[in-house]
C-alpha cells in the first residue's frame, strides 16, 4: 500500500484552473517548432532538475488522418518528440540567450509504451535531468502520463548547440 502511495505521489498531476509556468507565446521563444509539430501545449511546473508539461491531443491532429482512419493512435515517435521538446525547454530556459541555441537527439535508451494515447487524451510529460548540462550534452528520464496511467517512458541523451 505504502509503495502504491509512493508512487501516486510521483505521477504530476494538472490542474487546468491553474495558470501554465510557461504559456504557449513562452514556449514559441524557446523552441523553434511550430504547428503542426509542436508537440507541447504549457508548461505546468518547472524547477533546475525537472518540468512538466501538457499537450493535448485534438482529433484535428494531421498524423490521424493515416494513423489509423478507423482508430487513431498517436504515433509513438510523437510521444518521444513531446518528451524531447519538454525537456528541450527545461535546458534552453537555463540558458542566457536560448532563442540562440537548439537541442538535438543524441540518444533514446529504454523506451518502452505501456498505453495508446487517443483523440481526447491529456498527455502530462515530465521529464528530469539525469546527468546536468556538461560539454553541451544534457541526459533526462521522462515519462508521460495520461491521468494516472503511464504511457510512455524513456532515457534520452541530447546535445545543445549553438545556431548559426
Amino acid at each position: 500500500m505504502a509503495n502504491e502511495k509512493t508512487q501516486l505521489a510521483n505521477i504530476p498531476q494538472y490542474d487546468p484552473n491553474l495558470e501554465p509556468v510557461v504559456d504557449i507565446n513562452g514556449i514559441k521563444k524557446l523552441l523553434p517548432h511550430r504547428p503542426p509539430f509542436l508537440m507541447v501545449d504549457r508548461i505546468v511546473s518547472m524547477s533546475k532538475e525537472e518540468v512538466v508539461g501538457i499537450k493535448t491531443i485534438g482529433v484535428n491532429e494531421g498524423y490521424f488522418i493515416g494513423h489509423f482512419p478507423e482508430e487513431p493512435v498517436m504515433p509513438g515517435v510523437l510521444i518521444i518528440e513531446s518528451m524531447a521538446q519538454v525537456g528541450g525547454i527545461l535546458v534552453l530556459s537555463d540558458l542566457d540567450e536560448p532563442e540562440k541555441y537548439s537541442t538535438y537527439f543524441a540518444k533514446i535508451d529504454n523506451a518502452k509504451f505501456k498505453r495508446k494515447v487517443v483523440p481526447g487524451d491529456v498527455i502530462v510529460i515530465k521529464m528530469r535531468l539525469t546527468a546536468p548540462l556538461r560539454r553541451s550534452i544534457v541526459c533526462m528520464r521522462g515519462e508521460v502520463y495520461v491521468g494516472n496511467t503511464l504511457a510512455c517512458e524513456a532515457d534520452m541523451v541530447a546535445q545543445v548547440i549553438k545556431n548559426k
